[in-house]
């Protein structure tokens, strides 16, 4: 559904007064009036359109629905004959001494030359044509609660007591069975859990946020794990075994190799947080840090001045 914004189709500020929006409208409908642009289907549907921006903009309620849920939504929660019922725009083109064009009902000419006008917004400005349904009631607004988890709550899930306030300014508290893998920015859904419509629509959504709070340990990103450990020079060249925890909590055993650099990665797959739809989990990195020895004893500096002459 193309997006209309009503703002923009007179010209004015979302702050306009109503006096703003009036005369905004005004000034345009004499310009793209059918009596003055005869046989101009652009100017006609100029018409249409800032004419269906004043019926919304100069009603202060359907106004308010519009800034509140935005275009997508009211177009889907009003049809073309809730939009101009009530409206004035009658009365402002009486004023000009003509109506609408051959898109209005009632388009007769008077004896002024004008056209007597009546609007029939079904045949007006319903553009893809046929009788609209009406109208379902607003849906109330959605609300989002963040809640903050750690790497060990998403990698084996969890539940949580979370406490709400209700429209009437009371508490309730709802229990949330947190699943796995529910990275930062994950949410899950609640229908009906939201804020009630204050127009007699069907409730609001609740949506529970998360948000993974700093590990010392792990470092993640997405449903990998990143984890440090050091090992000695010795290590480094003649090769080791180290052990690695993980999040469920299981120690694994990691080969280094002979020769490893500072800084290298090794892969543990399938290692990491566990996918929150579907199956499998990411990988758990490890990154390797060669401790280098920063003062030596004379046993130890002998060692390394005979490796050295050994060409190492």
């Amino acid at each position: 559904m193309a997006q209309k914004d009503y703002y923009k189709s007179l010209g004015v500020d979302k702050t306009a007064s109503a006096d703003e929006i009036k005369k905004a409208y005004r000034k345009l409908a004499m310009k793209y009036h059918p009596d003055h642009s005869k046989g101009n289907k652009a100017a006609e549907d100029k018409f249409k359109e800032i004419s269906e921006a004043y019926a919304v903009l100069s009603d202060a309620e359907k106004r308010k629905q519009y800034d509140t849920y935005g275009s997508e939504s009211f177009q889907q929660n009003f049809s073309q004959e809730d939009i101009f019922r009530g409206s004035n725009i009658e009365d402002i083109l009486k004023e000009f001494g003509f109506g609408g064009g051959s898109f209005f009902s009632g388009g007769r000419k008077t004896g002024g030359g004008g056209r007597r006008f009546s609007f029939n917004p079904e045949s007006a400005f319903n553009f893809g044509g046929g009788r609209q349904q009406p109208s379902a009631p607003v849906k109330g607004s959605d609300v989002e609660y963040e809640i903050s988890l750690t790497l060990y709550e998403i990698a084996n899930g969890t539940s949580k007591t979370l406490s709400l306030q209700n429209p009437d300014g009371g508490t309730e508290t709802l229990t949330v069975k947190i699943p796995k893998g529910m990275i930062t920015g994950k949410k899950l859904r609640f229908a009906g859990r939201g804020q009630p419509s204050p127009y007699g629509g069907p409730a609001g959504d609740l949506f529970i946020k998360s948000k993974v709070v700093d590990d010392p340990t792990f470092r993640h990103k997405e449903f990998d794990l990143y984890l440090n450990r050091e090992i000695k020079l010795t290590e480094a060249l003649l090769g080791t075994q180290i052990s690695v925890p993980t999040l469920d909590g299981k120690q694994l055993s990691l080969k280094i190799p002979p020769g490893t650099k500072h800084k290298s990665k090794m892969r543990l797959a399938g290692n990491g947080i566990p996918h929150m739809k579907g199956s499998g989990s990411g990988n758990l990195y490890v990154e390797i840090h060669v401790e280098m020895p920063v003062h030596l004893d004379k046993k130890q500096k002998q060692l390394i001045e005979s490796l050295a002459e050994t060409g190492l």
